[in-house]
């Protein structure tokens, strides 16, 4: 069995819908750094987006101008509770694009136990992104015996 660099079940997934302070700058930042395509924009008032799509290596996410208090920024919060997995061809270019475009990378390209080789990035609008290659197929118990040992 061939080992896929993005698992079928995580094709169709949830879309998510960020919010940032200055929309615009960051559409320009996630295509330098993350290699997005943008899809269409709604403009707002001003430079402002009221609502845009871009794709990250064929994963569709949404963004906009943060308009509180609904939706704010994690800028604006001080963090966020969110992090945005991304599984690409190749985690350690996309790495070094993204830190070379200005993200802070918490974590380098690491193979962990779940058989995804991971970074873990943030972007200057304060979100994490979880960037993954699927790099070996673990069975669920396998993932458990694995989780377990580190623990130990």
């Amino acid at each position: 069995m061939a080992t896929t660099a993005v698992p079928e079940h995580y094709r169709n997934a949830v879309i998510a819908h960020v919010m940032v302070d200055g929309a615009a700058k960051a559409i320009d930042f996630y295509t330098k750094a993350f290699g997005a395509e943008e899809l269409f924009r709604l403009g707002g008032p001003g430079e402002r987006i009221l609502h845009a799509e871009i794709s990250i290596h064929g994963s569709t996410v949404m963004l906009g101008d943060a308009e509180g208090p609904t939706f704010a920024a994690p800028t604006t919060i001080g963090g966020t509770t969110v992090g945005l997995h991304v599984f690409v061809d190749d985690v350690d270019v996309l790495a070094e694009q993204a830190s070379a475009a200005g993200a802070e990378l918490l974590q380098p390209p690491t193979d962990q136990f779940h058989g995804d080789r991971t970074a873990i990035l943030r972007d200057p609008y304060g979100h994490v992104w979880v960037f993954l290659t699927h790099v070996e197929d673990v069975t669920p118990d396998e993932i458990a015996r694995r989780a377990q040992a580190l623990i130990r």
